[in-house]
């Protein structure tokens, strides 16, 4: 059997959704036939039916809007998650059921009682704070199923902190808070479950996650392999350069690090090796530039929507902020790679091999056009649910120039049920990261726990950076980055923000370090589903996950100590300077880790291209210089050493 039937043997051998569902809680839903499934398709399509209303004929106001989102995420999550992960899972049990109902009243119950409910504010009467107590417990109890146990059990340590936080001593104290008090504040203000987290959810993240449904069925994953392939396939490590090409591309339209592993990795990982990749190697590849994808613009990952809303700017500003680390991100991992595949002599694909690029663009680049349409409609000042919408039409437009990305009637029905289905890990995590939300307002542990991490710190700026990169990373293990974003940017953002950093940058790094808790060790989900599909150590492909986007753990320090890298009261000269210094500093660190430029690097030289790569971060002329001078004496010392070793072999 040849190379390539090997390689469809492999790639047959993958069970995505096994894979899917043991890595991401999401995907481990029920698979349902017959009635039961028309019934949830129905369901799920009225959901993004719903949404599109509102978003066309205008939102609903605040709490109706949310309670009506909350209502079918509740539905959705009990007919489609099990009570445990041993049931069956191809029929819905009678305690589900009971469940849908409970969450279709709770929901409704303020949907209905809307002006009532407004007019006995603070002063709810028994059967008010009963559907309350129901709707949070009904909150966690979805959460547990459709997202995992991390965000449950954070949760619920918020809530009895909201209870029994007059018994703790220091700065935690506060003077206690009724059990009514709690759910009311909950689940009748616009502070807690129905707060801004879901706010956003109902809006526009759904849409972008709608969005991103709709340019999926016109076959875009696969047209960005292709336009991967065609302009790297045959580069040194070609493959794992078109796994790192490919991931930022559908990473734009995907919001989760391990749908995206498994997505492109399906293909990529055994792709790489077949030509020689550790499996350790191929897994942690595609882990770390999926994982990368939501904080690539224009579409990044819910959070990023959060934090727009969170800190008041336009989601756009937030977006071109995004630009430049994200390139630095992503040049990390492709010089991380291209070392690594000069190191142990990997070769590309043949070039007969790979598709032509100018018959790539031709045939499909026309579904570039929707992304396209996304950032002009941000950038002229549209809302993101404008652009959404704009987005959306155009993807099913787009898709009809061609009868193989036309969409017909039962794809556009898949796409709407598609768009449900992803939405709902999203809304059910917001719901639960309301409850955070709502008891760091009830009680101001927002502004105890900023002064306690400066006190911690002692007032050092590097120190409360390092307390607050490891609290987002312990945060992040098995947490969605949406809920652990805005625990952190509640808790750890005002620390840094007092001591004199500005907001963006603040907000940017809590974002940037949930995000990567996907890829560090012990949980980190997407290098397991990774190494899953590659057949390799879970623990070591996270090591190299790590390893290859040291950038990510860099590149927040930089954008806090020059605010610059994001576009914040600079010049375009000042932005040149920085990507080229930063570029270099990336570099550096990448032939420190990889150990190898030329030829192998020995551990003293190792270390000053470490050390002359993070100078580089120092903004400041003195470091810059220093630091470029150290990297460019390491690279003349291993030109003059691979000669030495060429004359010694003649």
């Amino acid at each position: 059997m040849n190379e390539e039937n090997l390689l469809k043997e492999e790639v047959k051998e993958i069970d995505i959704n096994e894979i899917m569902a043991k890595y991401d809680k999401e995907s481990a839903f029920r698979r349902l036939s017959g009635m039961p499934l028309k019934i949830v398709s129905i369901i799920a399509i009225l959901f993004s039916v719903f949404q599109l209303y509102t978003a066309i004929m205008g939102v609903l106001p605040a709490q109706l809007q949310r309670s009506i989102h909350l209502t079918f995420a509740f539905v959705l999550a009990f007919l489609l998650y099990p009570l445990s992960q041993k049931m069956d899972k191809r029929k819905i049990h009678w305690f589900d059921l009971c469940l849908t109902g409970l969450g279709l009243f709770v929901g409704l119950y303020i949907t209905f009682n809307y002006k009532s409910l407004i007019f006995r504010a603070g002063s709810q009467n028994t059967f008010d704070i009963i559907v309350a107590c129901i709707a949070v417990l009904l909150v966690l109890e979805a959460t547990r199923r459709v997202v995992g146990m991390p965000i449950v059990i954070i949760a619920s340590t918020f809530l009895l902190y909201a209870k029994f936080g007059a018994y703790l001593p220091g700065f935690f104290n506060h003077r206690g808070y009724s059990l009514s008090r709690i759910v009311s504040h909950m689940y009748y203000t616009t502070e807690g479950i129905l707060g801004l987290p879901l706010g956003v959810s109902s809006t526009f993240i759904f849409l972008f996650i709608l969005f991103g449904a709709f340019l999926d069925k016109t076959g875009i994953g696969k047209f960005f392999i292709d336009f991967a392939n065609s302009i790297a396939g045959s580069a040194v490590g070609g493959p794992a350069k078109v796994s790192v090409l490919s991931s930022a591309l559908t990473g734009t339209i995907s919001g989760s690090s391990v749908a995206n592993t498994v997505g492109t990795g399906s293909f990529t990982i055994p792709l790489m090796k077949s030509l020689g990749y550790k499996p350790e190697f191929a897994g942690a590849v595609e882990a770390a530039a999926s994982t990368g994808g939501q904080i690539m613009p224009p579409i990044m990952g819910a959070a990023a929507f959060l934090m727009a809303e969170f800190i008041g700017m336009p989601y756009m500003s937030i977006a071109k902020a995004a630009v430049i680390p994200a390139l630095l991100y992503f040049t990390g991992i492709w010089i991380m790679v291209d070392l690594e595949a000069r190191k142990t002599g990997l070769k590309g694909l043949r070039k007969e091999e790979l598709p032509k690029f100018k018959k790539v663009m031709i045939e499909r680049g026309y579904l570039f056009l929707p992304i396209f349409a996304i950032i002009y409609f941000l950038m002229n000042g549209a809302t993101p649910i404008k652009a959404a919408l704009y987005g959306i039409l155009i993807s099913i437009l787009a898709g009809a120039i061609r009868k193989e990305t036309r969409l017909n009637t039962k794809m556009l029905l898949e796409a709407l049920e598609q768009g449900a289905r992803s939405a709902l890990g999203v809304a059910i995590a917001c719901a639960a990261a309301g409850i955070i939300v709502g008891t760091v307002t009830l009680t101001g542990l927002g502004l105890k726990m900023g002064n306690g991490l400066v006190a911690l710190a002692g007032g050092n700026l590097m120190l409360t950076l390092f307390f607050t990169m490891i609290s987002s990373l312990i945060l992040g293990m098995g947490a969605p980055t949406t809920a652990n974003y805005i625990i952190t940017s509640t808790i750890a953002a005002p620390a840094l923000i007092k001591l004199g950093i500005p907001t963006l940058a603040a907000h940017m790094f809590t974002f940037y370090f949930g995000i990567i808790a996907d890829i560090t060790p012990p949980v980190a989900l997407a290098a397991f589903a990774g190494s899953a599909i590659a057949k390799g150590d879970p623990l070591k492909t996270g090591i190299n996950a790590s390893k290859l986007a040291i950038a990510a753990f860099i590149i927040p320090y930089m954008f806090v100590l020059n605010p610059a890298l994001l576009l914040i009261n600079t010049t375009t000269a000042q932005i040149i300077q920085i990507a080229i210094t930063s570029v270099i500093g990336m570099f550096g660190v990448a032939i420190a880790m990889q150990g190898y430029i030329f030829t192998k690097v020995n551990p003293l030289f190792r270390i000053m291209f470490l050390l002359g790569g993070l100078m580089l971060i120092d903004p400041g002329a003195a470091t810059d210089i220093i630091g470029i001078a150290v990297i460019a004496g390491g690279l003349f010392y291993q030109r003059i050493k691979v000669k030495k070793e060429k004359l010694n072999l003649n």
